[in-house]
């Protein structure tokens, strides 16, 4: 009967091990699962960012006429194509239904000279040869007879049917630039005699009709070169660019009564001549093409308080370009070169993104509103290209390399997505917000380690046991205090705290550990009798009213060394007479706060592996003669080192992926500076901030997964590192 129950007992143990075996196993291989379907999610959601740009060839409309083409371009849906022609005449063609035809307008003037304007304006402005002009766009109606999307061209004056006056004295105009604002525009003319006009025009609401009525003010253009080549006229109406071969004349036009000659520079480069210019978006930069196929990119650089034109990059098309177009929208640009090449570019991420042959010689390029879809007119006729191209600002470079973007002094790594205006540059360099989780973690842990350590060693090996199960459950409940609360209190009170007492928290940092070792001093000076009526490890209640006082005392004095040593103002100190800039939510405030949220993560595992240390082995090394401080030194902490080290890591890779400390109690600026009295955004804090308002599948959505698969990788670097490390120093100090 014994025999059966014990036999009945080990059957039902074995089960129960293996079913635990298989439970623990199948929870294990769940984990990894899970971690590996993270992994691969992130990566296809990042994955087309680094996919390159392709141009698809779909459509060919031959040409019937041998009339100079002024542009051409496409409207939003990549349906119907225009093409503006020298004799004044705009044509429509449809991309998708060839037996579709459209009315065209015929501008009945002499025409001498014209212009188009930036893409997103589409606008045309024909010069004649009795000074005037007009001003011509195109115009898309859309319409759903039957459920179905029809759009209609037509033609538009954005300053009515009648003739400009641009030249008072009725020459002919021989060269033109044109560009135009809601409210506003601004022509420069050269006419037939030479002269260089600037007209101005202010729109005025006539207040019965409600019309536009445009009223001009005219000035003379000074210094003009002999020769012109081209004209250019920012769309902030503010500068105009003439090129004389080489030389780009620079004039500021933001004061029509005093327009001045800022600059001339050369701007082709080395051994090579320029054969176009065109502004990229937004109007900052210049695009200079020359008959070598260089590209370069200039814009305006402040140094010592003057700003110069000054050339940025350069791009290589391969052979002499011919034209240049620039998106709508965004910092790329497409040029056509003499072998019959077409190039995409992308100033940002500084690629050539794509090269794709044509049936003929391109001379005319346009893109479309979306960028999606390329319209270049060739020998052949109009081609139209389908462009896949949707994140060309997002390159290895990009993100991190130093970029030089548009009115900075110099390259730098920015992180800066989003922005009021449609001629934004986005700034999407991963650099600034990793450097903050390190920075952050840095400081947290900085804080965090020493205490977390020194308090799990004191409560592991010198606590009293009754004493030590009040303490190491409190800390540990301090680990389920939500972080947003932590938050919370350090950006609410903790950091109007340590700004208005900076000189006392300071001097708290430095007095606390000089009054711990003054009070052990003390401590071991006073009668035994004393000492004894202090219980055996109970030592540390003693600390508590120095830690109180110190504090307090700190605190209360605060004010009058900020008098004596910071002349009554320490912020303004640190700023005018060192140098250093204050934030009030800064790295000591997130180092505080985020080291109170790992402090219960590291002194519990560290605790719980020293506590485990065999008695044995303490007892043996005090029974030879060591000191209780070389048996902690000497065996505890080294037989302890495997779980110590991990604590460590634990605590480094909770401060590392922490969130809402980190939002909360920072400025969230993405800068890069190690002083403790700046702040910085970390990755984590970055997703959570601008995740909710980025548009899926957008470069910044799919950036801010890419920031996620960085903080994946960093975490799962530093417990690999954790555990490889604990792993050798399991196997080396397993023997004691």
């Amino acid at each position: 009967m014994t025999q059966s129950v014990s036999f009945n007992s080990s059957a039902r143990r074995l089960i129960k091990d293996r079913l635990t075996r298989y439970g623990v196993s199948a929870g294990g291989i769940v984990v990894l699962l899970a971690l590996i379907l993270i992994f691969f999610y992130l990566l296809y959601v990042v994955a087309p960012i680094f996919y390159g740009a392709t141009l698809d060839k779909t459509k060919l409309i031959p040409l019937h006429d041998s009339s100079a083409t002024v542009a051409i371009g496409v409207e939003e849906q990549n349906e119907i194509a225009y093409r503006f022609n020298a004799d004044g005449r705009l044509r429509f063609f449809s991309l998708t239904n060839e037996n579709r035809s459209f009315e065209e307008y015929q501008l009945d003037a002499d025409i001498t000279a014209f212009d188009r304007t930036v893409p997103n304006r589409a606008s045309v402005i024909y010069g004649t040869s009795e000074g005037t002009a007009y001003v011509i766009a195109p115009k898309f109606s859309v319409s759903y007879p039957n459920d179905q999307r029809l759009i209609t061209p037509g033609v538009k004056f954005p300053m009515g049917e009648q003739a400009l006056e641009i030249d008072s004295q009725g020459q002919a105009i021989r060269q033109m630039a044109f560009e135009r604002q809601d409210d506003a525009a601004v022509v420069a003319a050269i006419t037939e005699d030479g002269r260089g006009l600037l007209v101005r025009y202010d729109a005025e609401e006539d207040m019965f009709s409600e019309s536009l009525e445009w009223l001009p003010e005219t000035a003379d253009i000074p210094s003009l070169p002999k020769r012109i080549d081209q004209i250019l006229v920012t769309p902030d109406l503010r500068r105009l660019y003439i090129r004389n071969g080489n030389q780009l004349a620079n004039y500021d036009i933001s004061d029509i009564e005093d327009i001045q000659l800022s600059s001339v520079d050369f701007v082709n480069s080395k051994g090579a001549n320029v054969t176009d210019l065109a502004l990229l978006t937004g109007a900052s930069s210049l695009i200079v093409a020359n008959d070598n196929g260089k590209i370069s990119q200039w814009f305006d650089v402040a140094k010592d308080g003057v700003r110069k034109l000054t050339q940025i990059r350069e791009f290589d098309a391969g052979a002499k370009v011919n034209e240049i177009a620039v998106e709508y929208y965004r910092k790329g640009f497409a040029v056509s070169a003499q072998d019959g090449s077409i190039s995409l570019f992308h100033t940002t991420g500084g690629d050539h993104l794509v090269r794709q042959a044509t049936d003929g010689l391109s001379s005319t390029l346009a893109f479309s509103p979306r960028a999606s879809g390329l319209l270049t007119q060739t020998d052949k006729g109009l081609e139209f290209f389908h462009v896949e191209n949707e994140h060309p600002e997002v390159t290895w470079s990009a993100l991190w390399h130093k970029v030089w973007y548009e009115g900075y002094p110099e390259p730098q790594f920015v992180w800066q997505s989003t922005s009021a205006s449609d001629d934004f540059e986005p700034k999407l360099s991963l650099v600034p917000i990793s450097f903050g989780t390190i920075k952050a973690a840095f400081y947290a842990m900085l804080f965090a380690a020493p205490i977390a350590l020194a308090g799990a060693i004191y409560t592991a090996y010198f606590m009293s046991a009754p004493l030590r199960k009040v303490v190491k459950p409190t800390v540990e409940i301090m680990e389920a205090l939500p972080t947003v609360i932590l938050g919370f209190l350090a950006g609410l009170w903790l950091a109007p705290l340590i700004e208005d007492n900076l000189p006392g928290v300071i001097a708290i940092m430095l007095l606390l550990p000089v009054g711990f070792l003054l009070s052990a001093y003390c401590w071991s000076k006073m009668p035994k009798a004393l000492r004894q009526w202090v219980p055996e490890g109970w030592d540390a209640i003693v600390l508590i009213p120095v830690v109180l006082v110190i504090a307090w005392g700190c605190i209360e004095m605060s004010p009058l060394l900020e008098l004596w040593l910071f002349d009554g103002d320490a912020r303004l100190f640190l700023t005018n007479e060192m140098g250093i800039n204050f934030d009030q939510r800064n790295s000591m405030v997130v180092g505080l706060a985020m080291g109170f949220a790992v402090i219960p993560t590291i002194f519990s595992i560290a605790e719980d592996a020293i506590f485990s240390v065999p008695k044995h082995l303490s007892n043996g090394s005090l029974a030879l003669g060591a000191t209780p401080w070389q048996t902690l030194t000497k065996v505890v902490i080294l037989t302890a080192s495997p779980g110590i080290f991990s604590a460590v890591m634990m605590g480094l890779g909770r401060a590392v992926g922490e969130t809402m400390i980190v939002l909360m109690a920072t400025g969230n600026t993405p800068v890069m500076d190690w002083s403790i009295f700046q702040g910085m955004r970390t990755l984590s804090a970055n997703i959570a901030v601008e995740m909710p308002e980025s548009e899926v599948g957008s470069s910044h959505y799919r950036v801010l997964f890419l920031a996620a698969f960085v903080l994946f990788v960093f975490t799962f670097a530093f417990n690999t590192i954790a555990e490889f490390v604990r792993q050798r120093l399991r196997d080396k100090y397993s023997s004691l």
